[in-house]
């Protein structure tokens, strides 16, 4: 989603870089099977990953979402989504790429091992009201015209902005917090009405700076635990206007407009398939990359639990952290993929598939 910054939160909070690091830790899903990488995506003929992909299903529809949205970003893409459904319906044996017409450019990751850094994104469903009313006491707004530069968010919140760019009250400042830092989310207003999905809008124009940075350097949270699930406990064991206190120390603030019966759009204005999708570094990963991923499993408490599964995903959206060997992954919608989401700070490996020559274009042509 355009103007989502949720790996921001954990800025100053992330471990350090692998590159610079004398050991090999493992973590955080770390592999170190093939030695290190001497370019940014090396030729392999059969990716070493084990096992199939688990989310053939999942990746038909994400194309099939992009023919429908995109015509052109399918086009361009189209011999690669053919060869890879069609590698996916004979089976999905990594040894078999080459058959379909297909190469597998490994990317040589954050610390030229081939670990990729993996964060996860979600959309969020907050309940609201229309009007202020008992609970539902925080206002979420509209963008308001631009003349000059934008109050702060502790000038918004301490009312610098009118009335009449309010769309709704939640009843959770840190639940507008999170929508904000997600760029978009869902609305429940509690009559019966279908969700309302608010989409972004814009922001004020202020630098971001990072709350979990902020929790850290407090003491409030170490570094190693950090993670959405952290600051959301945070927020529920102190008072309002410490909560307050804590979200005002990032400027940056995010505004909405309600779309009905509107889906959830990457910076490509196609609809996401959770799991299906990531947001990548266009500089070196275009718009429609198809990824073959060796993703690690978490347990429920953001454990790496030594096993991964592979995925096929597609490029699609973009962030303001995603630099680089780093892909951010799109969750789903609800609490459940909140959860996944939260947790994810963990490397894995990760092939970009493209035809082979003679099969199709060149790779790395966009």
């Amino acid at each position: 989603m355009k103007g989502r910054w949720l790996n921001y939160l954990f800025t100053g909070a992330m471990i350090a870089v692998l590159a610079a690091c004398s050991s090999k830790p493992t973590d955080r899903g770390q592999q170190y099977k093939d030695g290190k990488l001497t370019q940014p995506f090396s030729l392999v003929n059969q990716p070493d990953a084990v096992g199939v992909p688990i989310n053939a299903g999942d990746f038909v529809e994400q194309v099939r979402q992009i023919r429908s949205a995109s015509p052109r970003l399918y086009n361009n893409q189209n011999s690669v989504y053919s060869a890879v459904q069609e590698w996916l319906r004979a089976g999905g044996d990594t040894r078999s790429l080459r058959q379909f017409g297909l190469d597998a450019w490994q990317m040589e990751g954050a610390d030229n091992y081939g670990n990729v850094q993996f964060t996860g994104y979600y959309t969020p469903v907050i309940e609201a009201r229309r009007t202020r009313q008992g609970a539902f006491q925080y206002p979420i707004y509209r963008m308001p015209p631009k003349r000059g530069r934008l109050p702060s968010r502790a000038q918004i919140y301490a009312g610098a902005l009118s009335d009449k760019y309010i769309l709704a009250y939640s009843n959770s400042l840190m639940d507008n917090f999170i929508m904000d830092v997600q760029g978009s989310g869902y609305v429940d207003f509690g009559d019966g009405t279908p969700l309302t999905f608010f989409g972004y809008a814009g922001k004020n124009g202020h630098g971001y700076y990072s709350i979990g940075k902020v929790l850290i350097d407090r003491g409030e949270v170490k570094r190693e635990d950090m993670s959405m699930q952290a600051i959301r406990h945070w927020g529920e064991t102190h008072s309002e206007a410490e909560v307050r206190e804590l979200l005002e120390q990032n400027p940056s603030f995010v505004f909405f407009k309600p779309e009905v019966y509107a889906p959830v759009k990457g910076a490509s204005a196609v609809p996401l398939v959770g799991r299906a999708s990531v947001a990548s570094d266009r500089s070196i990963i275009p718009a429609g990359t198809t990824l073959l991923t060796e993703v690690p499993l978490l347990d429920n408490n953001g454990k790496f639990t030594g096993q991964y599964e592979l995925r096929v995903m597609v490029a699609l959206d973009v962030g303001g952290a995603i630099k680089g060997q780093h892909f951010d992954i799109y969750q789903g919608i609800g609490p459940e993929a909140g959860h996944r989401a939260g947790w994810y700070n963990h490397y894995g490996r990760v092939w970009v598939l493209k035809t082979a020559p003679g099969a199709g274009t060149s790779v790395f042509n966009g």
